[in-house]
């Protein structure tokens, strides 16, 4: 059978992270520092909204686009938090996370052979989508001297004649980088010379921390027109199970999107829409309490792995922390085999992310503090019996 899949799809490598957790699972008595998801459980209220939509019966198909009334509450939120406005009914599109949200703008934009650049380390999932939309992912380098952060130069010097898209993602996922809004308005001049789209995913923007604020690169002169904002309410909302996500854009390119998402997918759950509804319109303070708690956790752990000796620079945002481990002589991968294997603790090895993360894990604090506690002393007995 293997000689009648597709070949763009045959070539694609599974998950790093999924394939690692799949040996952690099992084992016993893990402290997982890996998967990128809230231990903290949906706030109550959002819910109860939920809840309440099931006692009244709304279990129907709703919308392609999603409900007008979710599409109006999207529009509202991000003119509020990010000073961009979206007409409501035409400009935004509710999707089953925003994977799919990427994977609709990607299959929309891309004819074959089209290039789509992105900064690496990132997110296992980008260079997949770009092979699977039939186009050509390519890769620019970020370092951890510039705090992980995309150079508009570096972005300029991968652009070619077949470039059609760039993907970004700030705060960053595995790194935890942010954009200061100088560097981000010169990648910004960048894509409107060079006639780019940009797909911005910008799932962790609420997650910024030291008292920042997050820019979006949608919010600059000649880009909402050439941008797909791309957010949901997976990370700072704590809904990873809901699968609720949205793209914001141009009408033409949303009507689009629309067309694959209507003959794939059909809608996102309505019981998930209802309870976006209320988490947007009224969940501003449980997201503030939850982005506290998890800058104490990052305060934590990012001090506990540099007094152990992985230099670990603190992220502004997201809630994962990208040590270096090269000084103990390990791979990526071979450091955290032996770290869960020795010691109970897993971390996921940078190269998940791209050959840019070698030298570094990932590390998740998304994870209660004494659990991170517990995950810090047993990796600081290995990285002490390493040496």
């Amino acid at each position: 059978m293997s000689i009648r899949i597709a070949e763009h799809i045959r070539d694609i490598p599974r998950s790093g992270i999924r394939d690692f957790f799949e040996i952690v699972q099992t084992m016993d008595d893990v402290v997982s520092l890996g998967i990128g998801e809230p231990d903290f459980a949906t706030p109550w209220h959002i819910r109860e909204a939920a809840v309440y939509a099931l006692e009244k019966g709304r279990t129907g198909y709703t919308s392609n686009l999603g409900l007008p009334r979710l599409r109006r509450s999207i529009s509202d939120y991000v003119s509020r938090n990010f000073g961009i406005r979206y007409e409501p009914l035409s400009e935004v599109l509710v999707s089953v996370g925003v994977s799919e949200a990427i994977d609709l703008a990607l299959r929309a934009l891309l004819d074959p052979g089209d290039e789509v650049v992105y900064h690496e380390p990132c997110y296992v999932s980008y260079a997949p989508s770009i092979a699977m939309a039939r186009g050509v992912a390519k890769a620019v380098r970020t370092h951890a001297a510039d705090g992980f952060s995309l150079r508009a130069e570096a972005l300029a010097g991968a652009v070619t004649p077949r470039t059609r898209a760039v993907m970004l993602n700030f705060p960053t996922n595995p790194t935890g980088a942010t954009m200061e809004p100088a560097e981000l308005e010169k990648i910004a001049r960048v894509c409107v010379e060079k006639d780019l789209v940009v797909l911005s995913d910008e799932i962790y923007s609420e997650l910024t921390f030291d008292g920042g604020k997050h820019t979006s690169i949608a919010s600059f002169p000649g880009m909402q027109e050439r941008t797909v904002f791309l957010h949901g309410l997976s990370k700072a909302f704590a809904m990873t199970g809901w699968r609720i996500g949205f793209a914001c854009a141009p009408a033409e390119l949303i009507e689009a999107m629309m067309k694959i998402h209507q003959y794939s997918i059909l809608c996102a759950p309505i019981m998930g829409q209802d309870a976006a509804v209320e988490a947007l319109e009224r969940g501003a303070d449980s997201v503030a309490k939850m982005r506290d708690e998890y800058e104490l956790r990052r305060n934590f752990i990012v001090s506990s792995l540099n007094e152990m000796g992985l230099p670990c620079r603190s992220p502004r945002g997201s809630f994962y922390v990208f040590p270096e481990i090269s000084g103990t002589g390990l791979s990526s991968r071979d450091f955290s085999m032996r770290l869960l294997q020795e010691k109970r603790v897993a971390v996921v090895p940078g190269t998940a992310f791209g050959p840019g993360g070698e030298g570094h894990v990932r590390c998740s604090f998304a994870t209660a503090l004494d659990q991170i506690k517990t995950a810090m002393l047993r990796m600081e007995e290995f990285v002490r019996g390493l040496k």
